[in-house]
């Protein structure tokens, strides 16, 4: 039985909330970026151990290492929001 009225197209209204036509939001977009970024390059994980003892305060290397991720993060989203 044929439907009566206007036919909707959804696309238009997914692409105003953010998300591209093909389903993914642009945050979607940008992690996956970042994932590939950060396991490609190593981007984030410290050079190595030092020895001995250090005499300027650091943060913790799980702080530090979040931090970096979290700034490709951001600098990820900026890329993929231009056009």
């Amino acid at each position: 039985m044929a439907e009566t009225g206007t036919p909707t197209n959804n696309a238009p209204e997914l692409e105003a909330k953010g998300a591209p036509a093909g389903g993914r939001s642009k945050d979607d977009i940008a992690l996956e970026l970042m994932k590939f970024i950060a396991v490609t390059t190593g981007f984030g994980k410290s050079g190595g151990s030092s020895a001995g003892f250090s005499g300027k305060p650091t943060k913790n290397a799980a702080e530090e290492h979040v931090d970096e991720l979290l700034g490709l993060f951001e600098r990820c989203r900026k890329t993929v929001g231009k056009e």
